[in-house]
Parts: structure tokens; sequence; C-alpha cells
């Protein structure tokens, strides 16, 4: 059983269902995933001539602050060439150079990389890869999936899973998936801020179940914020509950330079995203602003609308001309580099649950991820926790048993909402960009005090989502307090040093029984 069908969830279903019967259980419908939102590309040194997986290896090791597993980062950049490769097989279209011999790959470079390396589809790699997963899956005709289906808790029978229960949104029943391995392919948790460029449904589900059921999670305070998403024009009203648009790095990548409301640079434009979001967030605090300017217009403007189409035109809907205006840019959550903890194999703690994608913690991020490598990892570890699965689903069963509940939510939608908001204006505020003990110390008490409204057992979807969030929240402030040093996407002004000798670790939360 896989839950989730972005590129972990399709790739895990794929290579699974070579061997085995697979059930994909998804929150909304195949396709409506953080992966078809990427838009900057998928990073794999193909070109052998200029570049190798030595030097792929090299920057990602430098980007993660000294907490990468070297071992899982070796498994990531040597075998993501062979799935990337194999993803070209299965027909996905990449841009190609019309310039070079042969036709090769327009390799683009991103922000912390040495090396072009980066295959892209225009600004739409995420859609293109999605589309050619799920195509193959469909195609295939060996998957069972059930869509707008909301899991909820594992069912663990003498120490290991045995299966979910999971909330039938079309039927609001309640049933039992039984399975002897479960994969976590459930993506990212980046609601639970303020302003973030995560979907809406990215609520952290996966992390929250995984923890209640025993599973150990570990880097919860280390979250990346992307440096520029857009910043919507009040005309277009508050759009503050919605995800921020990204600007995707290969914009800088390509050329695009940032200047402060005095028309300086300030800071290099591809230097890893922690520098370059703590950068911005400066500039803005010193300005009074709630944003800084990235500049396209001195590229060229038909570079510009054929390598990002769907970045020109979603500004140019709202006002923007960015081949010759400015954009308004801030930063926004993007990705978390913790998560489930497991390891190369995708293996959790708990036997018969597997972890894959942004939820799973491998150890290939560390402290910072590398721009581009967060596709690659759900490439490559969908395609591991599938094999581990393997021998785990000696007898694999697939049963539904429908409990019609009559759930009755206890929170009306107005409640849920508000209480939604104050967790990730919480969050925000108190464990974002840059943090402090006061701040933490402020953000934890209030996610406290909301435990105790909502201490009941869920009964909507809605419900489900606002308890993981709360959850999850809770787990990345605890973590952000617990880290008394300043690494990677991790900054605190009470502590702002990098400290090797006491916190060149782990930190590893498994809940109390």
């Amino acid at each position: 059983m896989i839950i989730g069908g972005g590129i972990a969830g399709l790739r895990a279903a794929l290579t699974a269902s070579q061997f085995v019967d697979v059930t994909v259980l998804t929150k909304g419908k195949i396709g409506e995933t953080a992966t078809e939102k990427a838009q900057g590309g998928i990073a794999a040194a193909i070109d052998q001539i200029r570049d190798s997986t030595e030097y792929h290896f090299e920057d990602t090791i430098e980007a993660g602050a000294g907490l990468c597993d070297e071992r899982a980062v070796r498994v990531l950049v040597e075998e993501g060439v062979d799935r990337v490769r194999e993803l070209i097989e299965m027909g996905a279209q990449f841009d190609r150079a019309e310039t070079e011999a042969g036709g090769g790959f327009a390799l683009a470079l991103e922000g912390a990389h040495k090396q072009r390396r980066i295959l892209h589809a225009g600004d739409s790699t995420g859609l293109e890869i999605e589309k050619t997963l799920a195509g193959k899956v469909m195609a295939e005709r060996k998957v069972k999936i059930f869509q707008q289906t909301v899991s909820l808790d594992f069912i663990i029978n003498n120490g290991r899973a045995a299966g979910v229960t999971a909330l039938d949104l079309k039927t609001n029943i309640v049933k039992t998936f039984l399975s002897d391995a479960v994969i976590l392919a459930t993506g990212g948790v980046c609601q639970v801020y303020l302003y973030t460029t995560n979907p809406l449904f990215a609520t952290g589900d996966g992390v929250a179940m995984a923890y209640r059921a025993g599973c150990e999670v570990t880097d919860m305070e280390f979250v990346q914020f992307h440096p520029t998403s857009l910043v919507h024009s009040k005309e277009f009203g508050d759009i503050i509950a919605l995800p921020q648009f990204l600007i995707s790095e290969a914009v800088r990548g390509e050329g695009g330079q940032l200047f402060n409301h005095k028309g300086e640079r300030f800071v290099p434009e591809l230097a890893p995203r922690d520098v370059v979001s703590r950068a911005i967030f400066e500039e803005m605090r010193k300005s009074g602003s709630d944003h800084v300017f990235l500049d396209l217009s001195h590229i060229g403007g038909e570079l510009v609308m054929n390598r990002f189409p769907v970045i020109y035109k979603t500004c140019l809907e709202r006002g923007l001309d960015i081949t010759r205006d400015k954009i308004p840019v801030a930063p926004a959550a993007h990705y978390f580099m913790g998560g489930i903890k497991t390891d190369t194999n995708a293996k959790t703690n708990i036997p018969g649950i597997l972890a894959a994608g942004e939820c799973a913690s491998t150890g290939v991020h560390g402290a910072n991820r590398l721009a581009s490598n967060s596709l690659l990892e759900g490439l490559v570890f969908g395609h591991r926790a599938a094999l581990s699965a393997k021998s785990e689903a000696l007898n694999p069963k697939h049963e539904t048993s429908p409990k019609s509940l009559n759930l009755k939510p206890k929170l009306k939608p107005a409640e849920i909402q508000r209480y939604k908001l104050i967790i990730k204006t919480a969050m925000w505020n108190g464990t974002g960009i840059v943090r402090s003990k006061e701040s933490l110390t402020a953000a934890q008490h209030k996610l406290e005090m909301m435990e105790k409204d909502l201490n009941f057992e869920p009964n909507s979807a809605e419900e489900i989502e606002l308890k993981n969030m709360l959850l999850v929240a809770k787990l990345i402030t605890r973590a952000a307090l617990d880290r008394t040093e300043s690494r990677g996407a991790h900054y605190r002004t009470d502590y702002p040093r990098l400290d090797d000798l006491n916190w060149k670790r782990h930190l590893v939360y498994k809940v109390s029984r």
C-alpha cells in the first residue's frame, strides 16, 4: 500500500506493481500534488563530460551544512542518473539545447550547484514528470487507486504495521485497508506556515501518522524557506490563505538579479537558499517593506518568455510584465528537510512502515537541501522503498472494510480556519526564517494552548488536517528550541554560530508510550 500520489508514490507504485498487488491512497485526485507545482527541474549528473556524480555529491554535502548522510547522498547521485534516464525512456520531455551536436539536454544552473545539471521542461518540470509517471501507472493498469481518501492512522499488530484506517471523502465512511507493507509518500508540511509555496494539502499528514504509530522523526527543525515567492498586489485581495506563487530559482540561474529598495544588489543570487532568504529578510526588516525586487529585464524578452512561460503568464495576469518590470518577491516556507527517519532502503523503526520523498528524512539533504534534489530524491527512494516493501509483503492483503460511523464534525469551518491561522501565524513569527528562544517559546505556548482546545478525536478531513498540522508544528518548534546553534536553514539570533563540537548530530524524537 502506498499513501500519496506524487513523484515518490508513483515511482514506488510502478516498481512495486511489477511483483505484487499495489493499492494507492491519495488525499486528492491523482496529479494534485506538490510534484506538479515544481518549476525549476531535477538535478542529475547526466553530462558525463563536464559533470560527474562526484561533483554532484560534493555540492549536496556542502549545501547540507555538515548533517548529510554520505551513504544516502551516494545513493541519490549515483542511482539518480539511472532513474532520470528511465523517466526519459518513459517519455518525459525535457528541454533540449538545439545548438549542441546531437540535440543534448539544455541543462540549467541553480543555487550552490557548481555545474549545469538541472533538467527542465520549461518551468513546468514537475508537471511533466507527474504526467509521465501517472500516465505509465494508468497505462499498465496494475495499480488500484483510491482517490479522495484521507489516511487516518496505522493499524499496528504485534509491533508491526498491518494497514491503515482512512476516510473516504466521497461517502464520509471510514474504511480499513489491510496490507503487510505501507509506503508513506505524503509530501511536505509547510502549510503550517503563514506564507508558503506548498499546496493546501501539504499539512504533514504522513509525518503525524508515523509519529503517532511510534516511528522516529528527525531533523524537524530544518525547514527551507525559498527566497523568491511572488508578493501579491493588494488589488488582488488578501491571499494569505492561498499558496504563494513560486518564482523558480532557475530564474536566478539564468541571470535574474536581486535588488533592494535603494536599487542595490545585496547578496550573491546563487548562494544557498538559507543565505539568500536571510539576506532578503534583513533587507525587508531594514526597509520596512514586505518585499525586495527580482529583475530579469536585462536577460532578453524572448528568452524569458520561452524559458519561463508559466511564470511570465502568471505575473502578467497580476499586472507584471517580467520582461520589463521588476518582480516583488519575498521568502516563503518551501521544503521540509526533516521527517520520518529512514535508512537508505526507506525503512523506519516500525516493521512494515516505509517512507519516501519529502515526508521522509533519509539524510540526503542535511540541514539545507540543494536546489532540484527534491524531485530526484522522490524518484530514487520511491523506487528503493518499493524494493524494500517486496520483502515485507509476503502475503499481501488489500481488503477494505467500510465502517459507517455517522461522523459529525465538532468544529465549524470558520473555527477550523481560525485555528489554522493561529498555527500558521505562530509558526511564521516564532519558528520562521530567524528564530530565538523568546520567539520559539512564544510559539510553543500558543500551540500548547490550542492543544487543550483540540483534545478530541477528529471527525472530518478538515479536523484531521488541523490535528496533524498542530502535531507537526509542535515537533518543529520543539526541535528548533532544542538545537542551540545556527546551521543551514535553522538560524537563531541568540545562538548565531555553527557549533560542530556539540551539535554536529541529528535530533530524533519518538512518541512516549
